[in-house]
């Protein structure tokens, strides 16, 4: 394996799968940390053994307003969601906002403001050529001047009829409204935030890994019982976190069915083989958890209907590593065939139906774009079990 990016300069890929005697040492911070009481008032993610699954709002209730808006995140917590989801990139200036890409043409109305016609762009991001309009060329007050849109508006017209109406959010700024949000609501709301691309982040100058960890000290979040996880699909960013930043919170290791992290392409390792039985062990002194494509958990038949529950759970759990998979939506073209209902694509089908089978297989929580679907199928789950 080639050398990982670290602050450090010296740890390898290696380290991320098999510890070493130095990495093992407590100036390092495993992962592994006593509970804490979490926003629903269940152990969930934070004590052994069986708890309530959470609720994640992905990237807010997105099924129901633009996605990572202010507005998305107060509804997802009117409907009871345990923890709220920003992706995190990065302004010209060095901020760290609230977007899913770096790319920012489907998200915002950047393309109706003719004096930004010239950041119109192409860049390579993980490997792959995109062509659009770039957080990272815009400093934050100019980012500002735009609004955000509906990604999918012809299938969510309701949440695109708010089109024009959220500005783009800081980091800081969901983080301030999760502590209004906890004092207004009585309880305690969790935030998860993404690190988005940050591979690509590092080539272009950036350290979101420092700059997301300054916050969390800022907002006191920087401990084991704090309600943050900090999520990746780049195994060297989480381990950036603790090494180099001294982050002491929790952190998720995103994957999918197929492909693997872009910051390992170089050795050819896949998300397939990060999440065999013993990986999960070598990798648990890093990170105290997966968010795998929920098709890792249960898988899909040929024909699109849900199949049955691999092992990933089973294993994940042996390692003392919680699941939570991505992404629950109750628009039929999401959903397994036979959890549709009716022919139109955007229709609501039978997601409660399909969460409730994960829920079922013992997932610690699962992210969901209609949060208030998943409270209730959790609600209706836990009164029959």
């Amino acid at each position: 394996m080639s050398p990982l990016r670290l602050a450090t300069g010296v740890a390898c890929a290696a380290a991320l799968l098999v510890p070493t005697a130095a990495s093992a040492a407590p100036t390092l911070a495993p992962a592994k940390a006593p509970g804490a009481t979490t926003a629903s008032g269940n152990p969930g993610y934070h004590e052994k053994g069986m708890a309530d699954p959470l609720v994640f709002a992905h990237r807010g209730a997105s099924g129901y307003r633009p996605e990572h808006t202010l507005a998305a995140y107060d509804l997802a917590v009117q409907q009871s969601a345990d923890y709220i989801e920003p992706d995190l990139v990065m302004t010209k200036d060095g901020v760290l906002v609230d977007r899913h890409e770096p790319e920012i043409g489907g998200t915002t109305d950047v393309a109706e403001h003719p004096e930004f016609a010239d950041r119109r762009t192409t860049k390579t991001l993980d490997g792959t050529q995109v062509t659009g309009w770039f957080v990272d060329d815009f400093t934050l007050a100019e980012l500002k001047t735009l609004r955000a849109k509906e990604r999918l508006g012809a299938m969510r017209p309701g949440s695109a009829s708010y089109d024009g109406r959220f500005e783009v959010p800081t980091f800081e700024e969901v983080l301030a409204q999760r502590e209004e949000l906890s004092r207004s609501t009585g309880r305690v709301v969790g935030i998860i935030p993404e690190i988005k691309h940050s591979t690509y982040l590092h080539a272009e100058g950036f350290d979101p890994e420092a700059e997301v960890v300054r916050l969390a000290k800022k907002y006191h979040l920087n401990h084991p019982k704090a309600p943050i996880w900090v999520q990746s699909f780049e195994l060297t960013a989480l381990k950036d976190l603790r090494v180099a930043h001294g982050y002491r919170g929790r952190s998720t290791f995103l994957t999918t069915v197929k492909g693997g992290p872009y910051d390992l392409r170089e050795e050819g390792t896949t998300y397939a083989e990060l999440t065999t039985a013993a990986s999960m062990e070598d990798l648990s002194l890093w990170i105290d958890g997966f968010g795998p494509e929920k098709n890792a958990v249960i898988a899909r038949n040929a024909d699109g209907t849900l199949g049955e529950p691999t092992s990933f759970v089973r294993d994940a759990h042996a390692a003392g590593l919680k699941v939570t998979p991505w992404t629950f939506r109750a628009e039929n073209t999401f959903l397994p065939t036979d959890y549709r209902s009716g022919a139109d694509p955007a229709a609501h089908g039978r997601m409660a139906d399909e969460v409730t089978r994960f829920y079922e297989i013992g997932v610690d929580g699962v992210f969901c774009d209609q949060p208030d679907i998943c409270v209730e199928a959790r609600t209706d789950f836990l009164a029959g079990s």
